[in-house]
């Protein structure tokens, strides 16, 4: 009996209906289940602290090549839902757009590469294996998503050669970007204690307040560098100074600040993190107060050089939509962060300009489109 194409648009559609707000499953991992095993996918779920994680494979365990694809089916929350035009989970399709939470990140993604793998395998079947690790934990913490299912995949001696990760990745046209690497990200609390007291007597307190001031002006106004090869200045952004004071005659005890830096592969999470300590314990030592430090590094930078997989990939994008993407690092953190340890890892997806906004919506075109690089895609890269 002749395969019938799975359609990515009716596929996006169908996941786009499914509640998935992270950490929820929404059935979205569940419907995606059913789809590749019968398409002769061997399937396992990889769940991990009440996380929910896919793990699938056509072909043969341990084959001579691989080619595995990453993605997420859970979503951001709606924000202010009575600010939404259309039902966030109806997945109405209106002026050549779908439109719902998760539309463009990343469901239409994940049923792009999907449709493609399963008409790729029925029709062609490819002398190698066909991998899929897809979570439920990446608009979370990511605490037990990705990682979870390159545990399993290590516990049972399963591995990709290579891994495509499908998020968006073009900020305004089909085909102009995709991802070889990303920044690391760092969040860092400082927390400045000195002594309350009132405001008209500075001899019997000691006020925090200009300490902060003169170390957030110093991190936010020294360049951390120049740029690398493959990477854009390294940046620092102060996000929040804060007392909890109401009162104008308490110089209060302490004072916080929260900021992020975003960098790249001149520096590490711990470099970092020894520079803001000289710097905090520098300015504290100066003003008479006490500085306390606090840091999460959720992802370190890294790049996966140019070569002959984003070559491979730059050649499908470019044939399927007459772009040749540029090869970036930028934006924010991706699970490619986690892949990046596995294997050569490669983000290409579709624009996503309505990512994570009210009325998300993704253009029915450029799901089509994305169907048709992926195929291209698995199709160069056995033969």
């Amino acid at each position: 009996m002749p395969h019938t194409p799975v359609d990515p648009v009716a596929l996006t559609a169908d996941l786009v209906r499914c509640a998935s707000v992270t950490p929820e499953e929404g059935g979205a991992l569940v419907l995606l289940e059913r789809l590749l095993s019968e398409a002769g996918f061997e399937c396992a779920r990889a769940d991990k602290e009440g996380i929910a994680n896919l793990y699938a494979r056509w072909g043969a365990k341990g084959a001579a090549r691989s080619f595995g694809f990453n993605g997420h089916t859970d979503v951001v929350p709606l924000g202010d839902e009575a600010a939404w035009t259309v039902l966030p989970f109806g997945a109405e399709i209106r002026d050549g757009f779908l439109w719902g939470r998760g539309a463009t990140d990343m469901k239409s993604g994940v049923a792009a590469f999907v449709a493609a793998a399963v008409d790729f395998v029925s029709q062609t079947p490819p002398d190698g294996a066909v991998i899929l690790a897809i979570t439920g934990d990446e608009e979370g913490d990511a605490l037990h998503g990705t990682t979870a299912l390159l545990e399993h995949m290590e516990r049972n001696g399963e591995a990709m050669d290579v891994c495509l990760v499908g998020e968006p990745t073009c900020p305004d046209a089909m085909g102009e970007m995709i991802k070889i690497g990303r920044r690391g990200s760092l969040n860092a609390w400082i927390t400045i204690t000195g002594q309350q007291g009132h405001s008209a007597y500075l001899d019997r307190a000691r006020n925090p307040l200009p300490a902060m001031a003169r170390l957030v002006d110093q991190l936010s106004s020294t360049p951390l560098d120049t740029g690398t090869d493959h990477f854009d200045p390294s940046t620092l952004a102060v996000v929040t100074v804060d007392t909890g004071n109401a009162a104008t005659n308490v110089i209060p005890a302490a004072c916080r600040a929260t900021l992020n830096i975003r960098y790249n592969d001149t520096h590490s999470g711990a470099s970092l993190t020894t520079w803001l300590e000289e710097q905090m314990d520098k300015v504290c030592t100066e003003f008479g107060v006490k500085g306390a430090l606090k840091v999460k590094n959720s992802g370190e930078s890294f790049v996966t050089l140019p070569g002959a997989f984003s070559d491979l990939v730059v050649a499908a994008v470019q044939a399927e939509t007459g772009r040749r993407p540029v090869l970036s690092t930028s934006g924010g953190t991706s699970d490619a962060r986690f892949m990046k340890d596995h294997c050569p890892v490669v983000e290409c997806g579709l624009v996503g300009r309505t990512m994570h906004q009210v009325d998300e919506r993704v253009s029915v075109e450029q799901i089509g489109q994305l169907k048709a690089i992926y195929a291209r895609i698995l199709r160069d890269y056995f033969t």
